[in-house]
């Protein structure tokens, strides 16, 4: 009987580079999903808070922040008794969070999957 014989050569760090990147890209997309879902409830009166929305990721800490930045911002997500058109209301953000953390778990999983094949 002849054993066989395989070598493997693991190279461990190319790995969890290759995880983390394509989590900090996974990150990223699942951040602007949660943007464009929040836009569509975001109070309008000019446009302006719509148009100020961003989405980042610090890639290092793997973190996604999804903000707008005018001066009203807080104010106007905060403010439950202002009236909107419909469709737009308070909480435009935190409200949009239950119904897309399931995209935002499959945008992130699709990329690390990918990784690892």
């Amino acid at each position: 009987m002849n054993p066989q014989r395989a070598r493997l050569h693991w190279n461990g760090q190319a790995a969890t580079d290759a995880i983390h990147q394509a989590a900090a890209r996974g990150l990223l997309l699942a951040a602007e999903h949660t943007l464009t879902a929040s836009r569509q409830r975001v109070p309008i009166n000019e446009g302006t808070l719509e148009r100020s929305g961003a989405a980042s990721v610090d890639e290092q800490a793997l973190a996604a922040v999804v903000s707008y930045d005018t001066p009203y911002a807080v104010r106007v997500h905060e403010e439950m008794n202002a009236s909107h058109l419909p469709g737009r209301s308070a909480k435009y953000l935190e409200s949009v969070l239950p119904e897309v953390a399931g995209d935002v778990q499959s945008l992130i999983g699709a990329h690390v999957r990918r990784a690892l094949h």
